[in-house]
């Protein structure tokens, strides 16, 4: 790594430091744990920069991903586009793949006094914090031309718009308001017909939200739903993996240390590639459980969550401490519920997806061994098959139709 590079670290690591400290040294001292925290984490990035000069040249590092991007062609389908617009003006991008029709299969019936055959369902998909659409990649691939599906991405996340109530007003970002972006999403992709509802983490709870607010629709259209690694409400107890001391400190001063970090947005980004192997082994931990995930498809990770921002990611993050939507899981109560988790998540533990399950007693729940917070990704046929019931059982996919092929990036869902 260049010096330059090497001093951007520990620029990096500096601003994280003052951050915490800029409170006074009382705040710094109630800190504790958490100081040392902060201080460990930024000593590794500095000694990362360090021991790459003993190690493993940078640029053969470089070409290893630009290898690994080539040879994995993860988040590369795309769909019909289309843009729906917030109530607060920010632009949520989404984008819709049809159903492929074949007439041998369902000849083609005279239509009486011009009625038009009814809206098919539509599978809505909704990613995780840090993610974007693309996050599905597997389950798209495999019910691609089988069912109508929609996938957006979250305000301020993938090809969507900058949140205009954030960037403009300084308003915080809140649950209930990407409850509110997926009613938009909704009205624009699908007005009419019924849906099944998909979330992942963030997604699950925006989808809580959605119910929360939007009681009717949810009655009127929803016809089945799927949680997969999300929570109701209680994130400010999950302890991330760490000690309870240390998390418990690290909470006091996480949010401030983002938020001061946010704001020096273009430092922190270059450290962020300057780091980059710090930063890969971070997501890794927490995104995977398996010793074997493929190194295309980790790689394909640590893409999506680079591209967040940094003053996205602070932006963000308050809100999950805030997020308390249990009461809404009664409006899915009647419907058929697939809640899924992985065993090993360390983001949103699978106790919580047990506490869903047990508010929602007719619910399907799965619990995938050897599994992380992404296990969409690490183990998407696990998560596809579940998904395809709930599909047949609701009526979404017909019982001839059959999904494969996880992995490929062409159509592979086909027509029994």
């Amino acid at each position: 790594m260049s010096e330059s590079r090497a001093e951007t670290a520990v620029e990096v690591a500096a601003a994280a430091s003052s951050a915490v400290s800029a409170a006074g040294p009382a705040n710094w001292r109630r800190a504790g744990v958490a100081g040392a925290a902060i201080g460990v984490v930024a000593a590794g990035a500095a000694a990362g920069v360090a021991i790459e000069r003993l190690t493993v040249g940078r640029g053969m590092r470089r070409k290893a991903r630009l290898a690994l991007d080539s040879a994995g062609p993860y988040g590369a389908l795309r769909g019909t586009p289309g843009k729906a617009s917030a109530d607060d003006g920010t632009e949520l991008y989404y984008e819709i793949d049809e159903v492929e029709v074949d007439e041998t299969l369902a000849p083609r019936r005279r239509r009486l006094f011009g009625r038009r055959a009814p809206a098919p369902v539509t599978v809505v998909f909704s990613h995780g914090y840090c993610l974007s659409q693309d996050s599905w990649h597997f389950q798209r691939a495999a019910l691609r031309g089988v069912v109508r599906t929609v996938h957006w991405d979250q305000r301020s996340h993938g090809r969507s718009g900058r949140g205009v109530a954030q960037a403009e007003d300084g308003m915080p970002v809140t649950i209930d308001q990407l409850g509110r972006d997926l009613k938009a999403v909704i009205d624009a992709a699908a007005p009419q017909g019924p849906l099944v509802l998909v979330g992942h983490s963030m997604g699950g709870m925006t989808m809580m939200a959605l119910a929360d607010q939007y009681p009717d629709l949810i009655r009127e259209r929803v016809v089945g739903v799927a949680l997969v690694g999300t929570s109701s409400g209680r994130l400010g107890e999950v302890n991330f993996g760490l000690p309870v001391a240390g998390v418990n400190a690290v909470r006091r001063v996480l949010p401030g240390v983002l938020k001061a970090l946010g704001q020096r947005a273009e430092l922190v980004e270059r450290g962020r590639r300057a780091t980059a192997d710090l930063f890969a082994g971070i997501i890794k931990r927490y995104s995977f459980a398996s010793r074997d995930v493929d190194p295309a498809v980790a790689r394909f990770a640590e893409r999506l969550i680079e591209g967040t921002p940094i003053d996205v990611v602070a932006e963000f993050y308050p809100a999950f401490t805030d997020h308390d939507k249990t009461a809404a899981l009664a409006r899915f109560a009647d419907l058929p519920v697939l809640v899924l988790a992985g065993v090993k998540d360390l983001v949103t533990p699978s106790e919580h997806s047990e506490s869903i399950a047990g508010l929602l007693p007719d619910a399907e729940l799965v619990l995938v061994p050897d599994a992380g917070h992404l296990v969409m990704l690490e183990h998407p046929e696990a998560v596809t098959d579940r998904l395809a019931d709930l599909l047949t059982r609701v009526g979404a996919v017909p019982a001839g139709a059959t999904v494969g092929g996880y992995g490929s990036t062409s159509s592979t869902a086909r027509r029994g």
